[in-house]
C-alpha cells in the first residue's frame, strides 16, 4: 500500500515539473524581451520642403487639350510666366500663372497647403475667370515625383483627376493633368506645362 502511495506521489511530482517547466521558460523569455531595448519607431517623411526647387520665376510653355474626354486630339498652346512664392515658412506656397496664346489668355492661381499630420499636400487651383478655388487634389512626393488626386464632376459625370509633377531638374520641371472616367483604369492627359528658368521648350507637344 505504501508502495502505491509513493508511486502516486512520484507521478504527481513529475507532472508538476512538466507543467511548471514551460511556464518558467515562458516567464524568463518575457523577462528578457521586456528588458531588451525598444526598436525605434519608423517616422513619416517630412515633406514641407518638397516645393523648394520651384521658388522663383519660370518661363512656362503650356499645352491644353481643348475638349477633354470627347475623343478630340486638338491642342492649344500658350506661353507665359509662372511665379512661385513661399508662404508660412514653407508650409505653404502660392503659384501665379499668366500665359497667352491663340486660344486666349489664362490667369491661374494655385495655393498649396502642407498637412503636417498626414504629410500630404493639397493643391487648390483657381482661375481669374472663375474667381473661386476648385476641388483640391491631394497627394505627396515619392522618389522625386509628385502625384495628387481628387474626384470631381466634369460635364455632369463623376471623374478622377490626377496631377503629376515630374522631371524635376535645377532649371526645368514638368506638370501634367489627366482625367479618368473609368475609375483610374485609363487616363487622358489634357494639360501639360514645361517650366524653365531660361528659354521655353520647342513648339512640339511633349
Amino acid at each position: 500500500m505504501n508502495a502505491v502511495r509513493n508511486m502516486r506521489t512520484y507521478l504527481l511530482a513529475c507532472s508538476l515539473v512538466v507543467i511548471l517547466q514551460p511556464l518558467e521558460e515562458f516567464a524568463q523569455q518575457n523577462s528578457k524581451e521586456s528588458t531588451a531595448s525598444p526598436q525605434p519607431a519608423l517616422t513619416d517623411r517630412d515633406g514641407r520642403h518638397d516645393f523648394d526647387f520651384e521658388f522663383g520665376t519660370w518661363r512656362t510653355h503650356l499645352w491644353r487639350l481643348r475638349q477633354p474626354l470627347s475623343g478630340s486630339n486638338t491642342w492649344v498652346e500658350y506661353e507665359g510666366i509662372t511665379v512661385v512664392r513661399k508662404v508660412w515658412n514653407e508650409r505653404a506656397n502660392l503659384v501665379e500663372l499668366e500665359v497667352d496664346g491663340p486660344a486666349g489668355h489664362i490667369e491661374g492661381l494655385n495655393l498649396r497647403l502642407y498637412n503636417p499630420q498626414s504629410h500630404q499636400w493639397s493643391l487648390n487651383f483657381a482661375s481669374s475667370s472663375g474667381g473661386a478655388l476648385g476641388q483640391p487634389t491631394i497627394g505627396e512626393f515619392k522618389n522625386g515625383r509628385g502625384e495628387f488626386f481628387d474626384q470631381e464632376l466634369f460635364n455632369g459625370r463623376a471623374i478622377l483627376v490626377r496631377f503629376v509633377i515630374s522631371d524635376i531638374k535645377p532649371d526645368s520641371c514638368r506638370f501634367e493633368q489627366s482625367f479618368s472616367e473609368d475609375g483610374g483604369k485609363t487616363w487622358e492627359v489634357n494639360w501639360i506645362a514645361i517650366d524653365q528658368r531660361g528659354r521655353a521648350e520647342s513648339d512640339k507637344v511633349p
